[in-house]
Parts: C-alpha cells; sequence; structure tokens
C-alpha cells in the first residue's frame, strides 16, 4: 500500500500554506464566469455566428491546452509562487483585452492569450500541494482543492448568468479583478515551495522517458474522454428523449451539490485507500453511470444515472493528481501535474468527437461506447497500481 500513515482527522492536519492556496483558488473560481458564459458572450455582444464562435472556442481550446504544459514547466523552473502570480495576473491581463477587443482576427488572438494563462494555475498549485503535504494526506488535499473549485464554481454560474443577461462585457472585468486577488494573496500569505534541487534543463526529455507516467497519461486521457461527455454529449442527447432544458439544468446541479455536501466526508475516508485503487473503482463507477444512461427517458432516471457518476467523480478527485505527484520526482511536480491537466484536455476535446460520431447511432450504442472508455480507464488503472507503488518507494 502506498499509504505510510493515517492521516489525522480535521483541517488541522493541513499546512497554513495549503489553506491560503485554497483560499486563493475559491476566490478565483467564484469569479470565473468568462469561461462558463464565452460562446454566449461570443454570439449576443460580438454577434458571431455559429462558425466565428466555433472557431474562436476551438482557439481558446487549443491554448488552454497548451497552458498546462508552459505553467507546469514554468514551476519547475521558476518556482510555484512565481508562475502562479505571474499566471494570474497575465490572465487578468488577458480578460481586459479580450473584453475590450472587436473584430474576428482580435477576440480570436484574445482568445488564445486568454486559454494560454487561464488554467496557468493548476501545475503550479498541484505542485505546490505535492510540496507542501505528505503523501498519506495528498488525497484529501487535492479533494478539498477539487471541492474549493466547485464551490467558486457554484457562485460563478449564478453570478456569470446574471451577467450575461445583463451585459456580458462586465463580467470581464469582474474575472480579471478576481484573478488579480488570487495572485497577491498567493504572493502574500504563500511561500516558495520549489525543491531546493529543482530541474534546470531537460525536464520534458526526462517525463518523455518515463513510460509509467506517459501509460497514466493515457489513462487519464481515456478518463477524461468519458467524463466530459456530462458536458457535451448528454445535453444533446436527453434533448432528444424530450427532456426540457430547465429540467436538465436542474438534474445536473445535482452534481454541485453532491460535491459540495459529500466531498469534505468522503475525502478523509478515501484518502486512507491506495489511490490507483480509489481512481479504478471511481471510472468504474463513473463508466456505469453513463451505461445507465442509455435507459433515461425522463428527469427522474436523468438524476439517478448523474448520482451514481457524481459518486465516481468524488473519489477520482483527488486520486488523478496524487499518483501523478508520486510518480513524479519531486523536482519535476509542475512538469509531470502539466502533462497530466494536458491529457485531461486532450480528453475533453475528444469527447465531442466520441459522442458526435456514436449519437446517430443511438443510446444504446452511444452510452455503452463511452462506458467502454471509461472502463478502459479503469482497467488502465489497476494495472498500473503495482508499479507505482513501487515507484512511490523510490522516490
Amino acid at each position: 500500500m502506498i499509504t505510510l500513515t493515517p492521516p489525522a482527522a480535521g483541517p488541522l492536519s493541513l499546512p497554513r500554506a495549503f489553506w491560503m492556496l485554497w483560499l486563493g483558488v475559491l476566490v478565483n473560481r467564484a469569479g470565473a464566469m468568462v469561461q462558463p458564459f464565452l460562446s454566449v458572450y461570443l454570439t449576443r455582444v460580438q454577434g458571431f455566428g455559429v462558425g466565428e464562435t466555433g472557431a474562436v472556442m476551438a482557439v481558446f481550446g487549443v491554448g488552454s491546452v497548451l497552458s498546462h504544459l508552459l505553467a507546469g514547466r514554468l514551476a519547475d523552473r521558476f518556482g510555484r509562487r512565481v508562475t502562479l502570480t505571474g499566471g494570474m495576473l497575465a490572465t487578468s491581463a488577458s480578460m481586459v483585452l479580450m473584453g475590450a477587443a472587436t473584430g474576428f482576427p482580435l477576440v480570436a488572438l484574445t482568445a488564445f492569450l486568454l486559454g494560454l494563462t487561464i488554467e496557468s494555475y493548476r501545475p503550479a498549485s498541484q505542485a505546490m500541494v505535492a510540496d507542501l503535504v505528505p503523501p498519506s494526506v495528498r488525497p484529501r488535499a487535492y479533494g478539498l482543492l477539487f471541492w474549493g473549485v466547485n464551490l467558486g464554481y457554484a457562485v460563478a454560474m449564478v453570478a456569470g448568468g446574471w451577467f450575461a443577461d445583463r451585459g456580458a462585457t462586465a463580467m470581464f472585468g469582474v474575472n480579471a479583478a478576481v484573478a488579480i486577488a488570487f495572485a497577491v494573496l498567493v504572493w502574500r500569505a504563500v511561500p516558495e515551495s520549489r525543491p531546493a534541487e529543482a530541474a534546470e534543463s531537460g525536464a520534458w526529455r526526462l517525463v518523455l522517458r518515463d513510460p509509467l507516467m506517459l501509460a497514466f497519461s493515457v489513462v487519464t486521457t481515456a478518463y477524461g474522454a468519458m467524463y466530459a461527455q456530462a458536458f457535451t454529449t448528454l445535453p444533446l442527447a436527453m434533448a432528444g428523449q424530450g427532456i426540457a432544458g430547465v429540467h436538465f439544468g436542474l438534474v445536473m446541479a445535482l452534481n454541485g451539490v453532491l460535491i459540495v455536501a459529500v466531498q469534505p466526508l468522503a475525502g478523509n475516508r478515501l484518502s486512507r485507500l491506495d489511490p490507483n485503487r480509489v481512481l479504478a473503482a471511481g471510472a468504474a463507477v463513473v463508466a456505469a453511470g453513463f451505461a445507465l444512461t442509455a435507459f433515461v427517458h425522463d428527469a427522474k432516471g436523468l438524476a439517478l444515472t448523474v448520482v451514481i457518476w457524481t459518486a465516481g467523480e468524488i473519489a477520482v478527485a483527488g486520486s488523478i493528481p496524487t499518483i501523478v505527484s508520486l510518480l513524479s520526482p519531486p523536482a519535476l511536480q509542475g512538469t509531470y501535474a502539466g502533462l497530466s491537466g494536458m491529457s485531461w484536455s486532450v480528453g475533453a476535446v475528444l469527447a465531442p468527437v466520441l459522442g458526435s460520431f456514436l449519437l446517430p447511432f443511438g443510446p444504446g450504442a452511444l452510452w455503452g461506447g463511452v462506458a467502454l472508455v471509461g472502463l478502459a480507464a479503469a482497467f488502465g488503472a489497476a494495472a498500473l497500481g503495482g508499479p507505482v507503488r513501487r515507484r512511490a518507494r523510490f522516490l
């Protein structure tokens, strides 16, 4: 087993620097209303058609994928604190530029810059947790970060909806302000945690020669391609079943409610277990939830499946970053986290491609195919458990 000692109960088992980082993530996500309402802004305010809106969103997605790689390497090269602070300041500047941009070329350019900066905090914060928190407590720490993201997201969705109805340009200013607040909080309250022996060069060469990390990245991509169906193909499929948009939205809100209510309690128990086994079980539960969606014909049935795959999501949340932190040498935590984040983003990009291909074949083929992808991720996580445990003993 990887867990060395049972983690102490309660928040005091985590250092103050972690809680300052957690608070910053919460504040940042509470004001992160541009990303979920970006397509609304492009159509309502900029007046773009479907093609132009899709192109801008694609450019934003490319920037977001690259953001993980760039920020992860910078976190190892220059430090977690500097990278996180600089990334949030760059995010704020990009928000202002995009809010002021008009016309397709400028909007597309600023969307790429925003995508390149908006996710930069993730690899740096993931590496910082690995530096600050011992392995036995990391699953709970990463789970709490996931919890904070969802708490903030709930606020952002409500506030973003209000701004989207009353003048979407103002949300860029609010988002820029909270990014600055996050940067200031980290700079003033979170010390630099990068190990003194941080690698100076050749980091990507070392990572790309690590077959275990590359194999785990494939697992992450497969899981991401399954999970992201909830926000890509699922709305289309449920509309085809005659479920009204308002009912679909209410049912999907169950996901956030359950995470906020259950994650802190479940995280303490899950942190005592082997993270690969937790990931395998969680991915299998998510796959089961999506497989059952093939039999959904009303909002009540959808609610049951959402409860099932949310339970799996809660289990998975802390396990992926924990495994990455166990695979990574201390000097390369940021680079490994960046590759993991990029793998997740690639899965999210593949999700609508997979879903749109399977959708015409009917619910059985669609959700059966999605579940098979998730089960492949679960089996992959289980198969890598032994090698991960052996690696963890020697790092």
